[in-house]
């Protein structure tokens, strides 16, 4: 990204896109599915059926609506902070990329429940019974995989120096060694007195 503005106008507007992609196959699920209909999109692996998730992603802690809301208030907080924070430097749009793919799952998942009341899901993996999920799960899980990735193999810890900074965003940072002021030295040129 070239600069700040940038930045955040193509994150509002993928992020947009995402959520609305999210949005719309969840709506074409209930629709068509909700009857009970099972579209079989490649036979034996994987399916389209409807089921209502009152629980987090993949169905886990059922019906701790509070906690979710303030879990995900907390992640998009998180990532707003961070995408403030993150410097335009082309060395961190795979970064930049994950951080907007997760808030756009959070924020997916986050207006079904407060809509509905639960997740709307439609997504099953045939093969190895994968718990029933949608667009915005997909998001997250690829997303925090990738993060993994990033943060393992390719991104030095002090690529990250940039979340801690008192600096702003743009700002230079330098590595720890290079933080550290140098002692004072005496100017061994001059004699000393006696």
């Amino acid at each position: 990204m070239k600069n700040k503005t940038s930045q955040y106008t193509f994150f509002i507007l993928v992020s947009s896109l995402a959520v609305w992609l999210d949005i719309f196959t969840k709506a074409l699920a209930s629709k068509y599915l909700m009857s009970g209909y099972v579209y079989k999109l490649i036979p034996n692996i994987i399916e389209f059926t409807y089921v209502k998730n009152r629980g987090a992603s993949f169905g886990i802690l059922q019906n701790q609506m509070i906690f979710f809301y303030v879990i995900t208030a907390a992640v998009m907080g998180m990532i707003s902070y961070t995408i403030y924070k993150l410097p335009s430097e082309q060395k961190y749009f795979p970064f930049y990329l994950c951080i907007l793919f997760i808030f756009s799952g959070a924020s997916g998942n986050l207006i079904d429940r407060v809509v509905n009341g639960y997740v709307v899901d439609f997504i099953y993996f045939k093969p190895i019974n994968f718990p029933v999920f949608n667009m915005a799960d997909i998001y997250i899980t690829v997303s925090v995989f990738f993060l993994f990735i990033l943060a393992v193999f390719i991104y030095k810890e002090d690529d990250m120096a940039f979340i801690s900074s008192k600096k702003g965003s743009d700002a230079n940072t330098k590595s720890a060694s290079e933080r550290i002021e140098p002692f004072y030295e005496p100017d061994r040129n001059k004699k000393s007195k006696k």
